[in-house]
């Protein structure tokens, strides 16, 4: 598709970094939206770089403004490579993440959740 249309290809991946935000939190009604909500979610602010830069090239892509994608087959290319970053940052390293802390001894897991508790405080005064 790139070849044939670079345009296409940017609004296709703006789409699918629409999609992707629905998968991880958002509600996927407005990517604007997704990508501010993610970001108070502590969002990495590289990856809400990537995923603006996809979001604003791709919606040119759809309703021209200043980028004209129509023969610019390196930046299509350079955004597929963004997409492809993102979704390893947002959906596959988490995942192999949570599958190790899983596979770790459950009293290491159980010392690590105290560890991370809130702390109580003591309302006796003593």
């Amino acid at each position: 598709m790139i070849n044939t249309s670079p345009r296409s290809a940017a609004a296709l991946l703006r789409q699918a970094i629409q999609r992707l935000c629905r998968h991880v939190g958002g509600d996927g009604k407005n990517i604007n939206d997704d990508i501010a909500s993610l970001v108070k979610k502590v969002l990495d602010p590289r990856v809400q770089k990537a995923l603006d830069v996809v979001r604003v090239i791709g919606n040119n892509a759809v309703h021209p403004g200043q980028i004209d994608l129509k023969d610019d087959r390196a930046t299509a290319a350079k955004l597929f490579g963004l997409v492809n970053l993102i979704a390893d940052i947002m959906v596959t390293q988490p995942k192999h993440i949570d599958a190790m802390f899983e596979g770790l001894p459950e009293g290491a897991r159980k010392a690590i959740e105290k560890r991370d508790a809130p702390k109580q405080i003591d309302k006796s005064g003593g």
